[in-house]
């Protein structure tokens, strides 16, 4: 798991074990709040693979929405 900060918001990508694989998903939150998770948004191969493909996500949910 990766946090970084994005325009007013705390952005994570997640990368959960399956298997031999990673799945990918984000979790957007704001002032220790959560605003939005995306649920698994793919298998990747490497963790750090699947925890970019979450941060992405929600850069792009924030983009669109904040």
């Amino acid at each position: 798991m990766e946090a970084k900060f994005y325009k007013r918001y705390s952005i994570w990508g997640h990368a959960i074990r399956q298997g031999i694989r990673y799945a990918a998903s984000g979790t957007i939150t704001q002032r220790n709040k959560l605003v939005e998770a995306s649920g698994v948004l793919g298998c990747l191969e490497g963790e750090e693979q699947a925890t970019s493909a979450g941060l992405a996500w929600c850069r792009a949910w924030v983009d669109n929405h904040g």
